[in-house]
C-alpha cells in the first residue's frame, strides 16, 4: 500500500522505496571491503613508510650540503695550481742570493698558507714509489734504470693535491717500464 503524501513530501512510488533501503551487504561486498583494522594498518605502514623515506631524505641532503662546503672552493683551487706550478719553477730558476728570490719566497709561503687554510693539501712526493693508478698519472713510460725500479716512479712532473681527502689533482708521473724492449 501506498504511502499518502501530504503536501510537503514528495510523492514516490512504492518499488523505488523498497529498492532504497539499506539491505545487509552480501557475503561477496564483505570480502571485497577491508576491515577498519585493516585500512587503519595500512595507514600507518604508509605514514611510516613516508617517515622514514623523509629521514634518508633529510640525512642524504645534510651530508650533501657538508661535502658541497668542504669543497665549494674547489673549482678556485684547481685554476690556482698551475700558479703554484709556476711559482716553484720561477724559484728553481732564481740564483740563491739573489733580491727577487727573497721577495718571490714571501709571496710563495703566503699564497701556500693561504691554501692550506683553505683545505689544499700536497700529495707526498712518489718518486721511488710503486706507480699507483689511484693517486698519480703516468706521463710516459722510459726504460728502467735498474731492474729494482722497474714499474717504480722515476721522476715527479707536478705534484698532486688533495681538498681535504678527495683528490683534486694527481701527481703527473714518469715510470720505469718493468718489460724493456
Amino acid at each position: 500500500m501506498a504511502k499518502e503524501s501530504t503536501p510537503h513530501e514528495p510523492q514516490v512510488p512504492e518499488s523505488e522505496l523498497e529498492s532504497t533501503v539499506d539491505a545487509p551487504p552480501s557475503e561477496e561486498t564483505a570480502t571485497e571491503m577491508p576491515s577498519h583494522e585493516e585500512e587503519i594498518q595500512a595507514l600507518k605502514d604508509q605514514n611510516l613508510r613516508l617517515y622514514a623515506e623523509f629521514e634518508n631524505f633529510r640525512r642524504r641532503n645534510a651530508r650533501e650540503r657538508l661535502d658541497l662546503m668542504a669543497t665549494a672552493n674547489e673549482k678556485v683551487l684547481k685554476s690556482v695550481l698551475p700558479i703554484v706550478d709556476d711559482f716553484e719553477r720561477a724559484l728553481k730558476n732564481i740564483g740563491e742570493d739573489s733580491p727577487e728570490r727573497v721577495g718571490m719566497e714571501l709571496i710563495y709561503t703566503k699564497l701556500m698558507n693561504t691554501l692550506k687554510a683553505e683545505g689544499l693539501k700536497e700529495m707526498e712526493s712518489t718518486v721511488g714509489h710503486v706507480f699507483d693508478v689511484e693517486t698519480m698519472e703516468a706521463i710516459t713510460n722510459i726504460p728502467a734504470p735498474s731492474p729494482d725500479m722497474a714499474g717504480k716512479v722515476v721522476d715527479q712532473i707536478e705534484k698532486g693535491y688533495l681538498l681535504g681527502s678527495k683528490i683534486i689533482r694527481y701527481a703527473k708521473v714518469v715510470v720505469a717500464d718493468q718489460h724493456p724492449a
